[in-house]
């Protein structure tokens, strides 16, 4: 730590300032330096000491944001040697100044004050980030003449402060995070004496970033209530406003613009206006308003976008924005903003630092009711409404009486020849204390028909209740149902109920309500509870499902993997009833299968309503995509594209903490780079996705103090904590999730689901045109079915062959609200290309839990295995291998592929009754890739021990001659040694493994 020495200019420039009364604020007084921040934390204070008294004073005005900084670590440096000086006596330290004694050991010299000392522990990206306290490790002999010299403290001869320095530009609280002392806070308030709230107007590249102190900048500012600034035509312009509540708090604000105005001519309306803080749209097109309020000595930002047209004069603009609180009288902002002579291009998105992107969260880009590929238009004939592969027939009542799947048994055709899921039509049930009550007028109304959506609404009525409500089927099969229940007298309840009869046959699995993946239970009887992160189930067969998931007006999207327990679900008032509810799920007497989601006793007073709610997702969604699959090989991890070529790969996954892509879900900050590479791959062949999601965003993200100003709308409150930056810069209501140690990159988590999502469509519409991205990948999902929707549909808009894979961790586990995986995300499901499930994820289990929960199989997907490699023979029964690099080398399966032509193939599962090739052992499973002249046979063993097994061949339907057929295991490295069998052999398949045996 050698002193690089100041400039003669600059320190003299440091001495005037300081020869002043107070600090004054500027950005020569702030700068940034170089040291171990690990060691030492992110910021110091450098002082001059040209006195060789044996106890010098520093007294420093540092204006501390942290709170109880009396509790933290004083290390003082000599600069000149880099040692770390002993004597040092704290004698008084605050937020506002500290006054330090201590001996210099050369003079003159330089010193560095470190004064937010943290020590790191815990997991490397979930640290634990501590502030250690001082510990004294004076002589005592010269702590004894400090404690007296501390006696007459102003007389001490004094070190000459130089600079604040943090170790970067990033780290540095200049100027927003610079605090009012208490008295300049005291003065301001008796100036303004008459007045609730004052505004402080600020440009966007001073965002606000506290909440419970004022800034010295608004100090030495002002209270104007004007602002100023200069725009570009067809900039998408940002500014802000802080609102400090005085003396009370300032409820319920609104804000009004009044356009702006040239020569007393209106020139911009007023709607080219947009208040962020106090209204939006939402992610499903949705206009709203907030309650934005202010606490008493608080802070509030309030953020503005204007959109200055392309065709508008250069010139001065002037208007105003009113601020009315419900509780306070309205202050009015004069704005002026100077058009210059310029047109920006994209409205300023180019440029994330401009903040023109904020336009994005009231984005309503492809919130339309069109379809998607490979989804078919909805066609509505009576009361029979079919989408892609599936009918569902309503009863008069608005309720399903028939739903059809016309999928193959493997999923890779659709055929005239439907199968019907329901054994009855679908029942929601009241019964009173007397009987099971009879609704008596049944309406069902079309109110919308589009290619993509059909709405009804329905009504109905029983003695003492009347049910309203809206149905909305869309093309991907989801049948969602909103009704109201309102008692029209005081009414006792004995339950009240959602009936699901399934036909047996096509009730073979399930997943869901605390059961794994796989063969359904015979009963299950399941409960509400908030730390379950469940509300439904899905049942089912391989070509014929359904989800039915249960929620009420409040439904909030729980936070996942790893949060679930931070955010959990909200318990449906309804369907719960205070633990009264839950679902069945049980054989019938007509040998059906009942899914029942009943809500039990209560007593409704007239008046009252409950809300219930549910959804239908039919499964399948689409057929498998076999060709593609095979096609598609993907190499997860940014390299040369060469070697990746090299390797058999044509689709590269560039994860994030990279070097095009470093920053968690903000992959805007180096796009040059990022184009560079996606266009290098292009030219030889290969497609670029990118990691971007939205569960979790980073603190580079130079929208994140705004989207702090939003509440809990964006950002998700907790306990703060993690990373040292987080900790040092934003209010302690945040939850901290990955950090990257090397890049320094801390992440904090969103909410379940927000305007941040219409963001994220946006920024995904910019991705692939600007810089060119065949896809996403996207680590565990934060969207709902609207969102995900809206982003299958951007992305094939502008990349035809876009694609979406996803990977989760297992989260069948207390922390997760032991949820399934495949069923948390089903209904994102229809707009996917690949799953990759994941870590944690045990390939030791049966068939049926490979089958219904990691393979995606059952509703039109594919997939590849992770933890640990996944189990390479096994895995191939699915068409599972795992992902290179990251997880394994499938490339020797694939030469294999290549040489067998297997995108050419049919797949046709051991699930499959016209699976041509089985085994006579039920352990030991075959799936059958068949082309005209020959067979690729994918054989695992779920056997622990070796396995002798004779296959079973359908001769005629494979059409080939048993008496020359061969049977070939290729070598395959590290999977299995060249041999030949005769069809009739009995095989020895190796414990927990298996073959890959070619017939022809």
């Amino acid at each position: 730590m050698k002193n690089i020495g100041l400039t003669i200019v600059f320190f003299l420039t440091v001495l005037i300032a300081f020869s002043q009364e107070k600090p004054v604020l500027n950005s020569e007084l702030y700068g940034t330096g170089k040291w171990d921040s690990d060691s030492l934390g992110n910021h110091r204070v450098v002082v001059h000491v040209a006195s060789s008294s044996t106890t010098i004073l520093a007294h420093v005005e540092w204006r501390r944001r942290d709170f109880n900084p009396q509790k933290k670590d004083i290390i003082i440096v000599d600069a000149n040697t880099g040692k770390e000086l002993t004597n040092i006596l704290p004698v008084t330290i605050n937020r506002e100044f500290g006054d330090i004694i201590f001996q210099p050991k050369t003079v003159p010299s330089n010193y560095y004050i470190y004064y937010l000392k943290n020590i790191t522990s815990g997991h490397k990206n979930y640290p634990t980030v501590t502030y250690p306290g001082f510990v004294s490790k004076a002589d005592i002999s010269w702590l004894a003449k400090a404690n007296e010299a501390a006696k007459n403290i102003s007389g001490l001869p004094q070190a000459k402060l130089v600079q604040f320095q943090s170790i970067n530009r990033f780290n540095s609280f200049y100027p927003m995070e610079i605090i009012a002392t208490a008295n300049e806070v005291a003065k301001l308030k008796a100036e303004n004496k008459d007045a609730d709230y004052l505004l402080f107007p600020e440009k966007h590249e001073n965002s606000i970033r506290m909440t419970t102190d004022i800034p010295l900048k608004w100090i030495q500012d002002g209270v104007t209530n004007s602002f100023s600034d200069k725009v570009s035509k067809g900039e998408y312009f940002t500014f802000q406003a802080g609102v400090f509540a005085i003396e009370k708090e300032i409820e319920n604000i609104t804000v009004s613009f009044s356009g702006l105005k040239k020569d007393g001519k209106t020139v911009v309306g007023k709607y080219a206006f947009s208040s962020f803080n106090t209204e939006g749209t939402d992610w499903e097109g949705k206009l709203f308003n907030k309650n934005c309020s202010v606490q008493k000595n608080r802070v509030q930002a309030l953020w503005f976008g204007i959109q200055i047209p392309e065709n508008i004069e250069a010139g001065t603009y002037e208007g105003t924005i009113t601020v009315t609180p419900k509780n306070a009288d309205a202050t009015t902002v004069k704005v002026k903003l100077e058009v210059l002579n310029e047109t920006i291009a994209a409205g300023g998105d180019n440029a994330p630092e401009r903040l023109s992107r904020l336009r994005w969260l009231n984005s309503t880009l492809a919130a339309d009711n069109d379809t998607v590929a490979p989804y078919t238009a909805l066609k509505m004939e009576g009361n029979t409404v079919a989408c892609l592969g599936r009918k569902v027939t309503f009863s008069e009542n608005g309720f399903p009486k028939s739903i059809k799947s016309y999928f193959s048994e493997s999923v890779t055709k659709i055929g005239k020849e439907g199968r019907e899921i329901l054994a009855e039509p679908v029942k929601f049930v009241v019964e009173t204390e007397d009987k099971t009550e009879r609704w008596q007028n049944p309406s069902f109304k079309v109110t919308k028909e589009k290619e993509g959506t059909i709405e009804w609404e329905i009504k109905n009525e029983l003695p003492g209740l009347k049910m309203e409500g809206t149905v909305q089927m869309e093309f991907d099969g989801n049948i969602d149902y909103k009704l109201i229940l309102i008692a029209t007298k005081d009414i006792p309840i004995k339950d009240i109920r959602l009936e699901v009869p399934l036909k047996k046959e096509a009730a073979k699995y399930m997943m869901g309500l605390g059961e794994k993946g796989g063969f359904r239970p015979a009963t299950v009887n399941w409960k509400w509870e908030v730390k379950k992160n469940q509300d439904g189930p899905w049942v089912g067969d391989v070509n014929a499902g359904v989800q039915v998931r249960f929620r009420d007006n409040n439904y909030s999207r729980p936070l996942n993997t790893n949060f679930y327990l931070k955010k959990p679900l909200v318990m449906p008032k309804s369907w719960d009833n205070n633990g009264k509810g839950g679902i069945t799920i049980a054989s019938a007497k007509n040998s059906s299968v009942s899914v029942v989601s009943y809500s039990g006793q209560r007593v409704l007073k007239k008046g009252e309503k409950l809300y219930y709610y549910f959804n239908f997702l039919i499964t399948p969604f689409h057929t498998i995509e076999t060709k593609k699959h095979w096609h598609n090989r993907y190499y997860h991890s940014y390299t040369n594209i060469d070697s990746v070529i090299a390797f058999g790969a044509n689709t590269i996954n560039v994860h994030h903490a990279t070097d095009i892509n470093p920053f968690i879900n903000y992959p805007f900050l180096r796009p040059a780079k990022m184009k560079a590479y996606v266009d290098e791959a292009h030219e030889k062949g290969v497609k670029v996705k990118i990691y971007y999601t939205v569960r979790e965003i980073t603190n580079s993200a130079p929208e994140l103090f705004m989207l702090r100003s939003l509440g809990e709308e964006v950002l998700s409150y907790g306990n703060g904590g993690g990373f040292s930056w987080l900790q040092e810069h934003l209010d302690s209501n945040y939850i901290a999730a990955w950090f990257v140690p090397k890049l320094k990159d801390a992440a904090v988590v969103n909410t379940g689901i927000s305007r941040w999502h219409n963001f994220y469509i946006e920024g995904l519409n910019w991705l692939v045109k600007n810089i060119g991205i065949d896809g996403i990948y996207i680590d565990d999902l934060a969207f709902d079915r609207t969102s995900m929707k809206r982003i299958r549909k951007v992305l094939i808009r502008g990349n035809a062959g876009g694609l979406i894979d996803l990977h989760s961790a297992n989260q069948f586990n207390p922390r997760d609200g032991f949820a399934n995986s495949a069923n948390l995300y089903l209904e994102n499901f229809p707009y996917l290309d690949r799953l990759w499930f994941g870590e944690y994820f045990n390939y030791d289990y049966p068939p049926d839990f490979w089958l219904i929960e990691t393979s995606g199989i059952p509703f039109g997907l594919m997939g590849e295995m992770l933890q640990d490699g996944g189990n390479q023979w096994r895995g191939m029964v699915f068409g599972m291998t795992s992902r290179a690099p990251w997880s394994g080398d499938p490339s020797p399966l694939w030469k294999v592929w290549d040489d067998f032509g297997i995108e050419n193939s049919e797949m046709v599962g051991f699930w499959d009754s016209a699976c041509p090739v089985s085994t006579n052992n039920s352990n030991v499973k075959v799936t059958v890739y068949q082309k005209n002249d020959k067979l690729l046979l994918a054989i695992g063993n779920w056997n622990t021990t070796d396995t002798n097994i004779q296959l079973k061949i359908d001769w005629d339907k494979i059409g080939i001659n048993r008496k020359t057929a061969k049977l070939v295991a290729p070598a395959i490295k590290n999977f299995q040694e060249k041999r030949t069998f005769n069809t009739d052999d009995l095989i020895a398949v190796p414990g927990g493994k298996g073959y890959l045996l070619i017939l022809e």
